[in-house]
């Protein structure tokens, strides 16, 4: 296959213009700069001249009809096509509440960013010849109205008809929730499982009958590639937390004639009124990170009650801001036994899935298709 392109990602963007912007004291990532920090990213991107940008999810805050309008149009103005798909945050209601967009009208303000004409929020598109985008909607409602991870009956069916319309074509899926494991354990722990797929095997086992074998996520807000069976899933951080990156991935023969992917990452160094972006953002992240271990440590399969979590949460001030990084390496000697077994298992290199796959850098790496 003689393929050669590169393009960009950069995932969980959030944007909020300011009057929209709202506070909260243990938020972690930092809406106020959302609008610079893309500003400085996009214009590094027009000055490379990727092939396209692919932006998979929480392209808001919380889903604001005037976040909505000034992302898409902001896109829609680059000299490159721009693909996006919805998160959580961005149709967080069924229905208009004052507040956010209906779950209905998402589709209508990105019709220049991959929907064109359908209304579904899921589609498909040829981004190069032989090159295809099939972009999911993992974002769905329980019968309590409550948001999960999930992709329905009706998409996995349409999905299993494209791939079959595109036998030959290098197909590259995007879709919000992570789709394999990108910590140890995601899928059984409370609170990492909710940034997984629920469904996770229905799709995987689509893509691996198809020979799919590049998933681009995000909703983690973590730097990682994750391997399995020959699936790779591409999560990239948020561009309001830190790390603040992105990623540019060239994909092209090497001299054996196979399909090679390297995978590059860049990060915003600095915005007006953060001169610092990268320390100052990882303080920003260990002052409100003791609430969130605190709750980690509560969590199975460590259950700690109340008192201990709180005393041990301090220790683990910088533990989040170091997944999120990429690559993470851990050392807690003051832990106790079971605590430092436990989380220095999070260092790499670890296990990504069962069956143990090589080690992938989460933030530089190279692998052949």
């Amino acid at each position: 296959m003689s393929l050669d392109f590169r393009f960009a990602i950069l995932s969980d963007p959030h944007i909020g213009l300011p009057h929209t912007l709202l506070n909260h004291p243990r938020r972690f990532h930092l809406v106020e700069i959302s609008i610079p920090v893309l500003e400085q990213v996009l214009e590094h991107l027009c000055r490379l001249e990727p092939d396209f940008l692919l932006v998979p999810g929480d392209l808001t805050q919380h889903g604001e009809p005037d976040n909505h309008t000034w992302l898409s149009q902001r896109l829609a103005q680059l000299p490159f096509p721009a693909y996006v798909i919805p998160g959580n945050h961005d149709v967080p209601v069924p229905t208009a509440d004052g507040h956010s967009i209906s779950w209905a009208d998402f589709p209508r303000y990105y019709r220049q960013c991959g929907y064109g004409d359908t209304d579904r929020h899921y589609y498909t598109c040829e981004l190069l010849p032989g090159v295809r985008l099939i972009a999911l909607n993992s974002n769905q409602f329980d019968d309590q109205g409550r948001q999960i991870g999930w992709l329905d009956e009706a998409q996995l069916h349409w999905l299993e008809a494209t791939l079959a319309q595109h036998p030959q074509d290098l197909i590259l899926v995007m879709v919000h929730h992570n789709v394999l494991e990108h910590l140890p354990g995601q899928s059984q722990h409370p609170i990492g499982r909710r940034y997984m797929l629920r469904n996770a095997p229905a799709l995987t086992q689509i893509l691996r009958q198809a020979q799919v074998p590049l998933v681009f996520t995000g909703h983690l807000h973590v730097q990682d590639i994750a391997q399995e069976q020959g699936l790779y899933d591409i999560t990239t951080g948020s561009l309001v937390s830190y790390p603040h990156p992105y990623r540019l991935v060239q994909i092209h023969p090497n001299s054996s004639g196979q399909l090679q992917v390297k995978v590059e990452s860049e990060r915003v160094q600095a915005v007006p009124n953060w001169p610092h972006l990268q320390q100052s953002s990882r303080e920003w992240m260990g002052d409100r990170s003791i609430s969130f271990m605190t709750k980690f440590l509560m969590a199975p399969p460590l259950s700690l009650p109340l008192a201990k979590a709180e005393a041990f949460a301090p220790d683990l001030r910088y533990f989040w801001a170091t997944i999120a990084d990429g690559d993470p390496s851990f050392s807690f000697p003051q832990l106790p036994p079971p605590l430092r077994q436990f989380f220095e298992a999070f260092s790499v290199p670890s296990p990504h899935g069962s069956d143990a796959e090589p080690y992938l850098s989460a933030n530089h790496t190279q692998f052949v298709l």
